[in-house]
C-alpha cells in the first residue's frame, strides 16, 4: 500500500480514538479532504522544483507507534542544551514525556496539544489560533489532519519568560520506520518575551520521516527568538513547516541550523500584519555525503514601514545538494518597507550542488528592499595566507568556513546555544576550533 492510501485509511482510525469538540474536528476532516486532494508534493510543483520525496515516501511507515518510550535523561542529555536551566517539553515517538519534561512554570500555559483541544478552558484559544496561519498546502494539511500531541505555549501580556523553553523531539528506532507529525501552537502576548530552542532527533538509524507544524502568534510588541538545531542521524527526514504571525511593533527571528538529516526542507513563512515589525530568517548549512537541505522561505510585508533580514549561508562537501527559495513580497500600502535578502554558498566539492533563487515581488513604491546570491570555492588568497602563518591546511580551511558562517552565529543571543553551535560546525569540519566565543 502506498504512503497516501495508508495515511488516509488510518485517518479513520485516528478519529474514532481522539475525543475532542467539534471545531477541531471539522478542521481535521478538511484538512484530510485538501490533502486526498493535493496528495505529496511533486517535482512538478515550482515550489518543488529541487527537491523530490519520492525516496522517502516508499518506506513502509507506522504512523501509530507503540508505547515503548521509557528513556532515562542520561541517555539523551547530550541532545539538550544541559548548560543552562530551562523549561523542557519532551516528546518520544510522538507522545509526551512527563518524566524527561520540566515545565513547572508561572503565569504561562505550557500544555500538550491533546490537552488543548479536549479542555474546554482552552477552547477560545484554539478556535482564534489554530489552523489559522498555517497555509492549506498538501502537507501542513497532512499534519492538521492528524494534529494530536505536540507544544501548546500560551504566553500572557508583560510576562518575561526568564528561561528558554527547548522542544525536545525524540524517535527510538522501536519501529522499522516511523512517520511522526507533532503540531505546535505558541502564542505570546503583547509586550512579552521568550526564547525556544526546538530539535527533532532519531536515536537509532531506522528510517524517520517528520512532518511538523509549528504556528506562531506574535501580539503588539512582543518578542520572540526561536532556534531551531537539525543534526539528526543519516536515516531522518524532516519537513518543517513554519507560520509565524506578527503584529504591531513586534520583533520575531528564526535561525536554523541545518547539519544532519537524509532529506531536510524547511517551509517558514512570515506575515506581517501591522506596522513597525521586525522579522529575521537566518540559517547556516553545513552537509556532505548525499544529504539534502532545502530551505524554501516566505516574508509578507502587508503593512508599512516595516523591515525584514534574510542571511542563509551554505557549506556543501561531498554529492550534497542544497536549495535555497526565498521569496519577499511587498504589497502596495507596504511602504517604507526595509526587506534585505542573502543567500551565499561554498561548494567545498566538484560533486555539490546548490540550486538558489531569490524572489521579490513589489507593487509599493517607497521601498529598500535588496536581494543577492552567491555560489563559490574558498578564496585561495585568504587560505594561502593562513598556510603562510603556519597553519596547516586543513585548519585553514576550517577557519575560513566557520569565519563564512559566523555572522549568523554572532546574532544568536543565548551564549549556551552558540557554543554548542559552535561544536557541531567543528565537528562537522573535522577540526578543533580552539578559542572561546
Amino acid at each position: 500500500m502506498e504512503l497516501k492510501e495508508k495515511l488516509l485509511s488510518s485517518f479513520m482510525i485516528f478519529e474514532d480514538k481522539v475525543d475532542d469538540d467539534t471545531y477541531v474536528h471539522d478542521v481535521r476532516n478538511d484538512a484530510i479532504k485538501s490533502f486526498e486532494d493535493k496528495g505529496f508534493p511533486t517535482k512538478k510543483e515550482e515550489a518543488w522544483k529541487y527537491t523530490s520525496l519520492n525516496k522517502i515516501l516508499k518506506e513502509d511507515y507506522c504512523v501509530f507507534p507503540r508505547q515503548e518510550n521509557a528513556l532515562e535523561y542520561r541517555d539523551v542529555k547530550k541532545y539538550f542544551i544541559h548548560e543552562i536551566d530551562s523549561f523542557k517539553i519532551v516528546f518520544i515517538d510522538g507522545k509526551y514525556s512527563s518524566h524527561l519534561s520540566q515545565t513547572t512554570h508561572e503565569g504561562m500555559d505550557v500544555c500538550l496539544m491533546s490537552a488543548a483541544f479536549s479542555k474546554p478552558k482552552y477552547r477560545l484559544v484554539i478556535e482564534n489560533y489554530f489552523n489559522k496561519a498555517a497555509s492549506k498546502d498538501s502537507l501542513p494539511s497532512l499534519n492538521t489532519a492528524f494534529s494530536s500531541e505536540g507544544a501548546y505555549i500560551y504566553i500572557p501580556k508583560n510576562k518575561l519568560v526568564e528561561k528558554p523553553i527547548q522542544i525536545i523531539h525524540l524517535s527510538t528506532g522501536n519501529e522499522s520506520a516511523l512517520m511522526l507529525q507533532p503540531r505546535n501552537l505558541i502564542v505570546v502576548g503583547e509586550n512579552s518575551y521568550v526564547q525556544i530552542i526546538e530539535r527533532h532527533q532519531s536515536l537509532t538509524d531506522n528510517p524517520v520521516l517528520t512532518n511538523s507544524v509549528t504556528e506562531v502568534f506574535t501580539h503588539k510588541r512582543a518578542i520572540v527568538d526561536y532556534y531551531k538545531i537539525q543534526n539528526d542521524n543519516f536515516n531522518a527526514s524532516l519537513i518543517d513547516n513554519t507560520f509565524i504571525k506578527q503584529k504591531q511593533e513586534s520583533i520575531a527571528s528564526m535561525h536554523t541550523f541545518s547539519f544532519g538529516g537524509n532529506l531536510t526542507r524547511n517551509n517558514l513563512n512570515f506575515y506581517q500584519e501591522g506596522e513597525r515589525i521586525d522579522s529575521t530568517l537566518k540559517g547556516v548549512t553545513i552537509i556532505g555525503d548525499k544529504q539534502h537541505v532545502d530551505h524554501n522561505t516566505l516574508v509578507h510585508h502587508i503593512e508599512p514601514n516595516c523591515e525584514s533580514h534574510q542571511d542563509y549561508k551554505g557549506i556543501f562537501s561531498d554529492s550534497a545538494t542544497g536549495v535555497f527559495n526565498g521569496k519577499v513580497i511587498v504589497e502596495k500600502e507596504a511602504q517604507k518597507t526595509n526587506a534585505f535578502q542573502a543567500n551565499n554558498n561554498i561548494l567545498v566539492s566538484d560533486k555539490a550542488s546548490i540550486n538558489t533563487k531569490p524572489q521579490l515581488e513589489i507593487f509599493a513604491d517607497d521601498v529598500k528592499c535588496s536581494h543577492g546570491c552567491t555560489i563559490g570555492q574558498l578564496d585561495e588568497n585568504a587560505l594561502y595566507y593562513l598556510r603562510t602563518r603556519g597553519i596547516p591546511e586543513r585548519e585553514a580551511k576550517a577557519l575560513l568556513m566557520y569565519a563564512f558562517s559566523n555572522n549568523v552565529l554572532s546574532s544568536v543571543k543565548i551564549p549556551e546555544l552558540k557554543q554548542r553551535i559552535t561544536k557541531i560546525i567543528a565537528n562537522k569540519l573535522g577540526v578543533n576550533i580552539g578559542f572561546d566565543l
